[in-house]
């Protein structure tokens, strides 16, 4: 006799799912539905020097571009925010902006789409925006990771045992609001005076390789800046050749948010001849080399964006990992993690890694949740994505690193107090006889505290 399986009493089956997978083709947005732009070919569009000479740098620009289709408040909105918020100076190449709205075309749609859209509002902060009682949360600071004081060198922050984080440049081809080293990268802003990085690029190199060759403990290097992208090609192969010379360099991985963007520098032939030089260099040294790139919406993953990344493990790379940042408004609900996770996977070749919880810069509690919402986010996203392509929520938590959410130590809900151990010493406590016992803190952003924890930050911000 056959034996019929039948779902289990209470299981939802088909469409009753929480979450419904359905494949999606991707779509690269016409450009051409923005006034300064319906004269611009597919040709020069693929062209990364045409993507770059054409990035929006401010609000002048923006108005060319879009003519009628934004109203003048949000325009005013936008000035006011770079007046009075942004951490981070406006440069937007046209792939990117071109993935704000989409589906908008006319006034005041676009206006109306502009404000709601998911990519704008990390990309493109205005003053509407800022959490209007606590922009910042009383513990925000410029470097909130701590990184410069764990230099080894100008630019090379030696945090993990095993690993370091070469910073080969302070510039990036787009600049995102929440930018974690925004006390570093990019122009000054009214707000902010940018740190400068003071040796020449060749100095700061030769010191960086000088400490890997001096240092054997180290087998893992993320090569970041800013971003790769804007590191002078033959610059940036000569680095990584000069890595993967060192015997005790296992793991490298290179960092560009350009990949998505600005996926058509990736594109280029001189860089994907490159990158095959590098990709094969390590791969007869026996080194695993990587390209990490920052999506964070599912509208980011293009075909354009898929094309570069597939172009990249075509060159010989092991993988193109994703690390995205847990974003209010942008990607803060199991759906949008989920979409975007597998168009990733599915369509774009790039493997979902990391959601990082936005970090703790000024000007950004209305970016960020609290680790109970992350937790929360943790739980619904898991069974749907394979293991391997199923990204770990963390929470970088200052002289720690990454946490898992899950490994919360304790958690004061009231007051949005989170409190986190580490299993190892950053650069900077080899002295430190509590390194690996104290507890360290983390704050939830003060408007998701329910009233007695905003009562409590409201008294204690008045003593």
């Amino acid at each position: 006799m056959t034996r019929v399986l039948k779902p289990a009493e209470g299981q939802v089956t088909g469409d009753g799912q929480p979450y419904a997978y359905r494949r999606r083709t991707l779509a690269e947005p016409d450009w051409r539905r923005f006034p300064g732009w319906r004269e611009v070919t597919e040709r020069e569009w693929r062209d990364p020097q045409w993507q770059r000479v054409h990035c929006v740098r401010n609000i002048k620009q923006l108005r060319a571009l879009t003519g009628d289709l934004l109203d003048e408040r949000f325009f005013e909105d936008l000035a006011a925010d770079q007046q009075k918020s942004a951490t981070m100076s406006m440069l937007l190449p046209p792939q990117m902006l071109n993935t704000m709205a989409p589906g908008a075309s006319g006034a005041p749609e676009m206006t109306e789409a502009f404000y709601a859209d998911p990519i704008r509002r990390y990309m493109l902060p205005v003053f509407s925006d800022r959490d209007p009682e606590w922009p910042s949360h009383p513990h925000a600071s410029r470097d909130s990771l701590h990184e410069a004081e764990m230099w080894v060198v100008e630019g090379l922050t030696h945090r993990y045992p095993t690993k370091v984080l070469a910073e080969l440049i302070s510039t990036c081809p787009q600049y995102c609001g929440h930018c974690t080293r925004m006390d570093l990268v990019g122009n000054s802003t009214p707000q902010v005076a940018k740190l400068k990085l003071s040796l020449k690029p060749v100095d700061r190199q030769d010191q960086m390789i000088d400490y890997l060759r001096r240092t054997p403990g180290v087998r893992d290097v993320v090569v970041s800046g800013g971003d790769v992208a804007n590191v002078p090609w033959p610059q940036l192969e000569s680095f990584v050749m000069r890595l993967l010379e060192i015997e005790t360099i296992r793991d490298i991985r290179l960092a560009s948010k350009a990949l998505v963007g600005l996926p058509q520098h990736w594109l280029a032939p001189r860089v994907v001849e490159g990158m095959a030089r590098i990709a094969g260099t390590a791969m007869r040294r026996g080194v695993n080399l990587a390209v990490h790139t920052h999506a964070n919406h599912v509208q980011s993953v293009t075909p354009l964006v898929a094309e570069a990344a597939q172009a990249v493990i075509a060159a010989g790379v092991r993988d193109v990992r994703n690390q995205g940042v847990l974003l209010r408004g942008v990607n803060d609900t199991p759906e949008a993690l989920l979409d975007l996770c597998f168009a990733l996977q599915g369509e774009a070749s790039i493997l979902p890694y990391y959601f990082y919880m936005c970090d703790m810069i000024p000007n950004s509690e209305h970016w960020r949740t609290s680790v109970d919402e992350a937790l929360r986010l943790q739980g619904a996203i898991l069974g749907y994505l394979p293991g391997y392509a199923t990204p770990r929520i963390v929470c970088d938590v200052p002289y720690v690193g990454k946490r898992w959410v899950n490994q919360v130590v304790d958690y004061d809900r009231e007051r949005g107090i989170s409190y986190w151990t580490k299993n190892y010493r950053t650069g900077i406590e080899d002295n430190d006889p509590e390194a690996l016992t104290r507890r360290y803190e983390f704050y939830d952003p003060i408007s998701t505290l329910p009233e007695a924890g905003r009562r409590w930050w409201r008294d204690a911000r008045l003593t």
